[in-house]
């Protein structure tokens, strides 16, 4: 017997399709790739708009400056406009993008009710997340 229009049929509670999972995945490594790029190019200009005309450095590498090798520093610098923090900000989208789709993977597979897969994809993003905090496995 169909169901009347505009109900549910009976059955299990709505599961996502793997290729409505796919589909999802790949936008969200895509955004995340077009808006590192934006953020990078963005960043780019502005700092050759900040120092574009002043003489390369001496043989000297300095390196970064403190408040660019912490995430606070760089989202602050960021946000106000700063050329490298807003290149540095880039690069942090860039790198969090995978782990993002890790975690919608997670999510995904929880309410699939997929236990083992879900475990792995956890196991993964836990070893990502540690990774990235600096902590040795």
């Amino acid at each position: 017997m169909a169901s009347p229009a505009g109900s549910s049929p009976p059955g299990p509670p709505h599961v996502w399709a793997d290729e409505a999972i796919e589909a999802v995945l790949g936008h969200l490594l895509r955004a995340g790739v077009i808006l590192a790029a934006i953020v990078v190019a963005a960043g780019g200009a502005r700092y050759l708009m900040e120092h574009g005309s002043a003489p390369p450095p001496g043989r000297l590498f300095t390196g970064e400056p403190v408040n660019l090798r912490q995430v606070g520093g760089i989202v602050d610098g960021a946000v106000h406009f700063r050329g490298r923090a807003m290149i540095m900000a880039g690069l942090l989208v860039l790198i969090a993008t995978p782990v993002a789709r890790v975690g919608a993977s997670l999510i995904a597979f929880l309410e699939q009710r997929d236990r083992t897969y879900a475990a792995l994809t956890a196991f993964v993003l836990a070893v990502l997340a540690a990774g990235l905090m600096g902590w040795a496995m």
